[in-house]
C-alpha cells in the first residue's frame, strides 16, 4: 500500500483559470437541496450573485468566495447550518466528472484514496489531499485553503465517506472523523448520525480515520480498465486547467506517448515547446524529475493492465514502451518486488 503525506456565475464572470476555485457543477446540487425544501434556488443564487444557468463543465469554476456567499444565502434561507451534509447525500459521481467515475471503478480503498489525491485538482484547487498512516489507522485528509466554508468541508467529507461506504463489500467501519470548523451551535448529533462515529471539530483538516485492515479489501465496483480510462481523462482535464503546471502536463504527455515507444524526455519537451534542459529544471523546481515521473506512470499503468485478464504480458510490455518482456519484467520487479506473473496471480 503506497501511503504518502503529501464561477459559472454571471456569464461575464465565468472562471476558467485554476486559482482557488471549485468545479461549478457543485452549485447545481446545492440548488437541488434547496428545491427539495421548497425554496426557490434562483432567489438564493441571485442573493449570492450567481447565475442559475450553470453548466456541468469540468473546466468551469466557481471561486471560493462565491461558494461561501452561496452557502451563507442558503443557510439564511433554510436556517440549517448542516445543509452541507444534505448536499453530500445528493451529490453523485457525475458532478466530479472523470474523477467520480474513476472512483467508482477503484479496486480498493487505497486505490480510491490515491486516485482522489492524484486527481483532486479536477474538482477543486481550494484544498490539498493527504493520506497518512497512523498505527492501525489511515487518515484521509483534505486540508482546506483560505476561505473554504464549513458547509463545503462538510459536503466533501460526507461525499467521500458515502462513496466509500457504497463501494465497500460490507458495513464500512469508521474510527472517527475530523472537521476544521467549529461545532455548530446545534451540536454534533447530525454529524455523528451521518458518519456513525465520533466527530471532532476545530481540527487541521477534514479527515476520515479508517482502520488499516479495510484499505485493501477488493471493492464491489472494481474495474481497472474503466478506472484507467477515467484517469487518462482526468489527467487531460488537469493539463487543461493547469497550463503552467509542468508536472500535470508531463504526466499527460507520457501517458499519450508511451504506447508509441518514443516517450523520451526530448520528445516530451518538444511536445511542450521547451528544451529538455528547461523541462528538467522546471521538474526539479517541483521536486521531481522526468525519470521519476516516467517510472511512476509506468508502474501505475503496469499494475492496472495486469489486473485485466484480457491483456497479455507481451502486450503490456509494448504498451509501456519497453522493447522486450525481460526488460519489463526486471523493471516491474524493481518497482514492486514481484514479477508481473506473480502480481497478476495475486490480483
Amino acid at each position: 500500500m503506497t501511503i504518502g503525506t503529501e464561477p459559472a456565475m454571471q456569464a461575464s464572470d465565468a472562471a476558467r483559470a485554476p486559482g482557488s476555485a471549485t468545479i461549478a457543477g457543485y452549485a447545481r446540487v446545492v440548488a437541488q437541496a434547496l428545491e427539495r425544501r421548497g425554496i426557490d434556488s434562483r432567489r438564493v443564487f441571485a442573493a449570492a450573485g450567481i447565475s442559475d444557468a450553470l453548466k456541468n463543465d469540468p473546466l468551469m469554476r466557481l471561486p471560493v468566495d462565491t461558494i461561501t456567499r452561496m452557502y451563507r444565502a442558503a443557510v439564511e434561507a433554510t436556517g440549517d447550518p448542516y445543509i452541507g451534509l444534505q448536499v453530500a447525500n445528493l451529490m453523485g459521481p457525475a458532478t466530479l466528472h472523470a474523477l467520480g467515475f474513476g472512483l467508482l471503478a477503484s479496486s480498493t480503498l487505497t486505490d480510491f484514496c490515491i486516485r482522489v489525491q492524484r486527481y483532486f485538482g479536477v474538482v477543486s484547487q481550494a484544498a490539498r489531499v493527504e493520506i497518512a498512516a497512523q498505527g492501525d489507522t489511515i487518515c484521509f485528509r483534505s486540508v482546506p485553503g483560505a476561505g473554504v466554508c464549513a458547509e463545503t468541508q462538510d459536503m466533501w467529507l460526507g461525499l467521500m465517506y458515502r462513496m466509500m461506504r457504497q463501494l465497500y463489500v460490507d458495513e464500512l467501519p469508521l474510527t472517527g472523523a475530523e472537521l476544521p470548523h467549529p461545532m455548530p451551535a446545534g451540536g454534533d448529533a447530525p454529524y455523528v448520525e451521518f458518519f456513525g462515529a465520533p466527530v471532532r471539530f476545530d481540527c487541521r483538516a477534514a479527515t476520515l480515520i479508517l482502520p488499516r485492515r479495510v484499505m485493501d479489501v477488493p471493492l464491489q465496483g472494481a474495474c481497472p480498465e474503466l478506472a484507467q480510462l477515467n484517469d487518462n481523462l482526468a489527467a487531460t482535464y488537469l493539463a487543461k486547467l493547469n497550463r503552467a503546471d509542468v508536472v500535470a502536463n508531463v504526466r499527460a504527455r507520457i501517458v499519450e506517448l508511451l504506447p508509441g515507444g518514443d516517450c523520451s524526455k526530448a520528445r516530451v519537451a518538444s511536445a511542450l515547446h521547451m528544451s529538455p534542459t528547461t523541462l528538467q529544471q522546471r521538474l526539479l523546481e517541483r521536486g521531481t524529475s522526468f525519470h521519476e515521473l516516467s517510472n511512476d506512470i509506468r508502474r501505475e499503468l503496469a499494475c492496472s493492465y495486469l489486473r485485466r485478464s484480457g491483456v497479455s504480458v507481451t502486450e503490456i510490455t509494448f504498451l509501456l514502451g519497453f522493447t522486450d518482456v525481460s526488460n519489463f519484467t526486471r523493471a516491474f520487479k524493481r518497482w514492486t518486488g514481484t514479477s508481473p506473473t506473480q502480481f497478476r496471480a495475486q490480483a
